[in-house]
């Protein structure tokens, strides 16, 4: 059945997605995506110019502050705190900009092309796969991949999502060459190069990353793998060592990628900038009555 709201905002339909993101590269400008864990980050983030948001399960703990790893763990429902961010916080308050859901795919509760239709029906216009196994190494992956928990079933998602009466648009993470490669052949619209959690800020890793050079050699052989298979799809940036402007223009300039998927880089570390120079501006007014005291 149609979706009687397409063409006027939030939800976009899969192609009109598209047709944005490729406006933008006509125009020479990169693709940026956002984070948003709150209402208030997604109206100013979409002020800034962005040109779409994703909403994670970990924006909930990282703007709570605590680290967004926190959102691989068992501190709560994932799909149900996304949904329930968008449905009360962000979809109400952005205006134009599609609006992203991570989805936690292997939820064994649940039937996921349910949970696709209620994403749909939301409002949403896309889907993205987090929490995603696909940042979980050694042996906990092992674990994973072997008890049903695997990579496996995000692609899978993705696959989903683009059937009849679904039909959502796909921007997903993968941190290897193989799992970019399943993503293209599953039909992922974007792939998003996952270089590890984002460095630096008051949450941020500090020795569990790579460098930039690393970086930039990690999200080429990500993006060469999936043109292996199809040469549609965007390919954008996240983690790691790429958390300001000038990191990602690097990235930019040394690899096929178009763009920055930010999500601690612009939300949380925004937040902890403008909030500790703001303070502390107020604590140096002036105060003569303090003087008399």
């Amino acid at each position: 059945m149609p979706n009687p709201w397409t063409g006027v905002g939030n939800p976009y339909s899969r192609t009109e997605v598209l047709g944005r993101l490729h406006a933008a590269l006509d125009r020479g400008e990169p693709i940026i995506v956002a984070g948003a864990g709150t209402g208030i980050s997604a109206k100013f983030i979409e002020r800034g110019g962005a040109d779409m948001l994703i909403i994670y399960n970990s924006g909930r703990f990282r703007m709570s502050g605590h680290g967004s790893t926190a959102g691989l763990m068992a501190y709560g429902d994932a799909n149900a705190v996304a949904m329930e961010i968008g449905e009360f916080e962000v979809l109400p308050v952005v205006q134009e900009i599609p609006v992203i859901c991570g989805v936690h795919a292997s939820d064994p509760r649940r039937r996921i092309w349910h949970h696709l239709l209620k994403v749909r029906d939301m409002g949403f216009s896309g889907i993205n796969n987090f929490p995603t196994h696909a940042i979980v190494d050694g042996l906990f992956r092992q674990v994973l991949e072997e008890t049903g928990m695997s990579v496996q079933h995000e692609i899978d998602m993705v696959a989903l999502a683009q059937k009849p009466g679904i039909e959502l648009f796909s921007i997903v993470y993968v941190a290897t060459p193989e799992e970019s490669r399943g993503m293209a052949e599953a039909g992922a619209d974007v792939i998003i190069a996952h270089v590890g959690c984002t460095i630096g800020g008051s949450i941020g890793v500090t020795g569990a990353t790579c460098t930039l050079e690393e970086a930039a050699t990690r999200t080429q052989a990500i993006i060469d793998a999936a043109r292996s298979v199809r040469d549609d799809v965007i390919f954008l940036s996240h983690g790691g060592p790429i958390a300001t402007p000038s990191d990602a223009a690097y990235i930019n300039e040394h690899t096929d990628a178009v763009g920055f998927v930010g999500a601690s880089s612009l939300e949380r570390m925004g937040v902890e900038r403008s909030l500790t120079g703001l303070t502390r501006e107020f604590k140096q007014i002036p105060c003569p009555a303090a003087r008399k005291r």
